[in-house]
């Protein structure tokens, strides 16, 4: 991997480096989080054109990988947010884009690192060898088979309605044993965000929430105020749109006006070849 340069940091450095030496080194610096009260702190991770397109929406290449170029970097960070991370959140449709095979654990995504990340999750932070992987479904159309849900080393946790838990019920969810299924009442099969974040605070201790996506569930948590904070790869390339384009940016769903369009504070920009990576904190009322 190609270095990993910090060319601005807002933040003092913790007294107490909080990475291991080896994570500090290839970061580019340390990593520090100020945890929310009486709710997760959430925290979101996209990749994304210079052009705002965070996925072509093409059938076998939809996901991350295909904006960031699968860059090492990029990769890296993404490991390192899970290996942060009490829970990693996403979507049906974006378990549906990792492939069969994928986990939301630091290791699946950066290999390379693995060891690395474990002793950081384990030994400094006194974690559960791997975050509780949460999907949301309002309907409950998630493919069982997938290796999040077969791999029993690993909690996952699907998140939907009533009517969602019976289409789960039919697909043999019971069987799963390392696979619960939380219903939150809900008239449509959109999932109310902060009904999201009470239950993952109250009944799975959840302090460090990761939002991986898609688009539409995570720009309902930024409709709520309830994005902590913004961790973008911005990939050096172009993928346009045609009018009619289905090509989604980071927020999908919701739209703001210069009234009250959410502004952020940059933390942090690093940068690793021609790619940048950027962190802000979500600007809060004084």
């Amino acid at each position: 991997m190609a270095p990993i340069r910090t060319l601005f940091e807002r933040q003092e450095p913790p007294v107490t480096p909080v990475l291991p030496d080896d994570l500090r080194l290839a970061y580019g610096g340390d990593l520090h989080f100020a945890l929310a009260s009486g709710r997760p702190q959430v925290i979101g991770n996209f990749v994304s054109t210079l052009d705002g397109v965070v996925s072509y929406a093409i059938p076998g290449k939809s996901g991350g990988g295909d904006i960031s170029g699968f860059n090492e970097g990029d990769r890296f960070i993404m490991g390192l947010l899970r290996a942060s991370a009490d829970a990693v959140m996403v979507g049906a449709a974006t378990l549906q884009e990792a492939g069969r095979r994928h986990l939301l654990t630091a290791p699946s995504i950066n290999p390379s690192s693995g060891d690395a990340y474990e002793r950081y999750r384990q030994r400094v932070l006194r974690k559960p060898p791997y975050p509780i992987s949460v999907i949301v479904s309002g309907s409950g159309s998630v493919d069982l088979e997938r290796a999040t849900f077969r791999t029993p080393e690993v909690r996952a946790l699907i998140i939907t309605t009533e009517s969602g838990l019976e289409t789960l019920r039919l697909k043999g969810v019971d069987a799963l044993p390392s696979t619960e299924v939380r219903v939150i009442p809900a008239p449509t099969p959109v999932l109310p965000a902060p009904a999201i974040l009470d239950l993952l605070w109250r009944e799975f201790d959840v302090h460090l929430l990761l939002h991986e996506g898609g688009p539409g569930l995570f720009g309902s948590f930024v409709a709520e105020g309830l994005v902590d904070e913004f961790f973008l790869t911005i990939a050096p390339q172009l993928a346009g749109r045609k009018p009619g384009s289905k090509r989604p940016g980071m927020i999908e769903g919701v739209e703001f006006l210069p009234q009250n369009a959410p502004w952020l504070d940059l933390l942090s920009v690093k940068q690793s070849g021609d790619h940048l990576y950027l962190r802000h904190a979500s600007r809060r009322p004084v």
